[in-house]
């Protein structure tokens, strides 16, 4: 990950590994879609609880166009994914974190969706500080250095087989220990014409040498769910927990944690479909604390929380609790855990929930008012949490012991819709992506224009 130089490994709190640079990063980075801790923390401070178009703004920069993907932020750089939808073409974009200027911008790809829900340009980069890495739905995946050279690319789609999805595929990948994951989680026969005919198709965890992309390894990871419930849009997530280093993955109707090594599957859990229903696709990524890993059934399914530490196949005494149905559930969005609480947003009861991890116990549920889905991610710091609408409407709430809305911020423009891009939180600022533009939003100085 530094041009062939030995990179020493660095030790987080909170029992996070993440693969370095020869500096520590900084809690204050956004390495990646999740954050620094992987769970949509930092430990930033100091953040602007007021803001508009115009208010505590330090600068706007215009986008090719529309993504989910999360912008990602190191020191004085800015990655984002995006497509540029009049060419046709997917874009890696680096902008100065100072004031939003294009440091470079390389053309990835042709080709920018399969349906009208979303596009190639979906996951989120992810960077050490050295090499930064982009992948796609059209299972494109590139490193750059941060000067914006090309250092290898390859498709996983081409390599692997065709992806055997009913819509458009997206996973970020993550960083890790020193090696690139990646979770396939599809279908084991073709939809929709997509699918490979020339073998099997397996759903599968891959590890790449995140300098070389050469494959360290592969596991296959089989399920029983039926049909569209065998697809996930989830990421892999890494865990520690007393000392056992876990890279967590849900989907087809399971959850499993495996060996960062080896890829080896430590134990599984499943299933939040009993009934195998056969259009239960996954979108929320697992997020662990507090003893617990949540995976979250779709459709108004419940949460559920598994005991961390097990091995083997986990039966329902693995499970720490449930959520009542509907009332606590995420079709969509990650939750987040922060100040030792998860919050989960429910995306069709336009909800936010404070749970406490080691029983389930709903403290608080919030309604912030929003006429709009909300399928972005939380995000925590603080002392407050933020997210975001379809329509680009920003709330910050407080994390309390009660639902406290302190402010809401339309920063969407006309024509905006489906926006999912979570907020990211780096060096003061709160870095918030609409359908064409990206804020950077900070405290300013009382005399500054």
């Amino acid at each position: 990950m530094n041009n062939g130089k030995k990179m020493p490994l660095q030790i987080f709190t909170l029992g996070v590994l993440i693969a370095s640079d020869l500096h520590p990063t900084r809690a204050e980075n956004w390495p990646q879609w999740r954050g620094p801790f992987f769970n949509g923390s930092t430990t930033e401070k100091g953040l602007p609880t007021r803001f508009s178009k115009t208010e505590n703004v330090l600068w706007v920069a215009d986008l090719p166009g529309p993504s989910a993907a999360t912008p990602i932020i190191w020191n004085d750089r800015v990655f984002v994914s995006s497509v540029d939808q009049p060419a046709g073409t997917l874009q890696a974009v680096c902008l100065d974190r100072n004031n939003g200027k294009t440091l470079w911008k390389q053309e990835t790809g042709t080709g920018i969706r399969l349906d009208e829900m979303s596009n190639y340009a979906s996951p989120s980069p992810v960077t050490d500080g050295a090499l930064v890495w982009f992948f796609y739905g059209s299972g494109q995946l590139v490193a750059f250095d941060c000067g914006g050279k090309q250092v290898w690319s390859r498709n996983i789609q081409k390599e692997y087989g065709q992806f055997a999805f009913q819509w458009t595929f997206s996973s970020s990948p993550t960083l890790y220990q020193g090696r690139l994951y990646l979770q396939i989680l599809q279908r084991d026969v073709p939809v929709n014409g997509r699918g490979r005919k020339d073998g099997p198709i397996d759903s599968f965890l891959l590890a790449l040498d995140p300098r070389t992309g050469k494959e360290l390894w592969k596991v296959v990871r089989p399920n029983d769910a039926r049909e569209e419930s065998r697809e996930s849009y989830a990421t892999p997530i890494p865990f520690t927990f007393q000392n056992r280093q876990e890279i967590l993955i849900a989907g087809g109707d399971c959850i499993t944690g495996h060996d960062p090594t080896t890829g080896k599957e430590l134990w599984r859990w499943g299933t939040w479909n009993p009934s195998r229903i056969t259009h239960w696709r996954l979108v929320p990524s697992p997020v662990a604390g507090g003893g617990v890993v949540l995976a979250c059934g779709p459709k108004g399914a419940p949460v559920c929380a598994v005991k961390a530490g097990g091995r083997g196949n986990l039966l329902d005494p693995g499970l720490a609790w449930k959520s009542p149905a509907r009332e606590i559930s995420s079709d969509v969005s990650t939750p987040l855990f922060y100040q030792d609480r998860f919050y989960v947003l429910n995306s069709d009861r336009k909800t936010i929930a404070r749970v406490a991890p080691e029983s389930g116990q709903v403290e608080w549920i919030g309604e912030p008012g929003s006429s709009a889905k909300i399928e972005s991610s939380p995000t925590g710091a603080g002392g407050r949490i933020y997210f975001m609408n379809h329509r680009g409407d920003v709330y910050v709430a407080e994390a309390g012991e009660q639902f406290k809305l302190l402010h809401t911020a339309a920063m969407g423009d006309e024509g905006d819709h489906d926006l999912r891009s979570s907020i990211a939180i780096a060096h003061g600022c709160l870095f918030v992506r609409t359908g064409s533009k990206l804020y950077c939003i900070g405290n300013r100085e009382p005399d500054s224009k």
